[in-house]
């Protein structure tokens, strides 16, 4: 089934043959209503093509006289990194609802480069291997990602449709400070005006967005990303620890990062990361089987305040690893 991004292209092929094609004329060549074929209009519009309404009985659309679609011109380097970008997008997961939108544009890339050049990308995507499987994907909507992005552009609070993960939907006003990709999801972040806190949302479960009346001003300094990582990092799990570890901010964040665990630096005066010394970390997981392993490679000192079930893990693990390292 066509996607309603090939749709427009279609339709944007149509008006360039020339002349005025009708609602009904364009209807029927795209399978679609003609309420929809008014809707890709209003698309093409948006990306500043020139489509004029005729009115009358044999009205219907047109693009403008004279104009022309630019030609692709792209060199050896821009054309290798447009391909690979897009093949990149597609294994971490930074790509819409439309799933072959990143196939279809590396093929009209493809067939409108010179053949020779068309040839040595050819060899470098049919050699390139990945060491890494393609990330989890959890794409958005096309049409959602555009309008909350043009609303965190323009600082407007837009209402969303939106569905937790079990299943229950609901209806909110959001002021959007910023949109954020982790592991291969999309989330929106900003202030919930109707409870006067900040929440963060999934792209891929807002089944709806549009924008609201006014504007609202983001708080200063705020970094959107942080502001996600934080967030995953205070989420409800089965699971809740609590540790003191001895050693600096960075080096408890190599092994436990701001997306899995939350850690208080408040103790020298200046707020030094780079001073040793006893840090309080959370950590919330649904399973702890994970972490002695994780609290191992640090090689830092470390108090396990709770719960008494990591306790035994960790004790566990250093037999395991006490009785092989004295194994002959």
């Amino acid at each position: 089934m066509a996607r309603p991004t090939s749709r427009v292209l279609t339709l944007l092929e149509l008006l360039q043959s020339g002349g005025v094609r009708t609602v009904a004329e364009l209807a029927g060549r795209l399978g679609v209503d003609g309420r929809t074929v008014r809707r890709y209009v209003d698309h093409l519009v948006e990306l500043d093509i020139p489509v004029e309404a005729v009115r009358g009985r044999y009205g219907g659309y047109r693009l403008a006289p004279g104009y022309r679609l630019p030609p692709l011109m792209l060199n050896d380097d821009e054309a290798l990194a447009v391909l690979l970008g897009l093949v990149a997008g597609r294994r971490t997961g930074l790509l819409t609802a439309t799933g072959t939108a990143g196939e279809t544009a590396a093929a009209k890339i493809r067939r409108v480069l010179p053949e020779r050049l068309a040839r040595r990308l050819d060899a470098v995507m049919e050699s390139l291997a990945f060491t890494a499987p393609p990330g989890e994907s959890a794409t958005p909507e096309t049409g959602v990602l555009l309008a909350i992005a043009d609303a965190v552009r323009h600082r407007r609070p837009i209402a969303i449709r939106y569905t937790t993960r079990d299943g229950r939907r609901s209806e909110r006003a959001l002021h959007p400070y910023g949109i954020v990709t982790h592991e291969g999801r999309w989330y929106v972040t900003g202030a919930d005006p109707g409870i006067g806190q900040d929440r963060t949302f999934r792209l891929d479960r807002i089944a709806d967005a549009r924008t609201l009346p006014g504007s609202f001003e983001p708080p200063a300094g705020l970094d959107p990303a942080q502001h996600v990582l934080s967030g995953l990092a205070k989420a409800a799990y089965r699971h809740e620890v609590t540790l003191r570890i001895h050693g600096t901010v960075e080096q408890i964040r190599t092994r436990l990062p701001a997306s899995v665990a939350s850690v208080a630096e408040a103790a020298p005066a200046e707020g030094d990361t780079h001073t040793e010394r006893w840090l309080h970390v959370e950590v919330r997981a649904e399973r702890l089987d994970w972490l002695p392993p994780v609290l191992a490679s640090l090689d830092r000192p470390f108090v396990i305040e709770r719960p008494d079930e990591l306790r035994d893990l960790v004790l566990a693990l250093a037999e395991r690893l006490t009785a092989s390292a004295r194994r002959a």
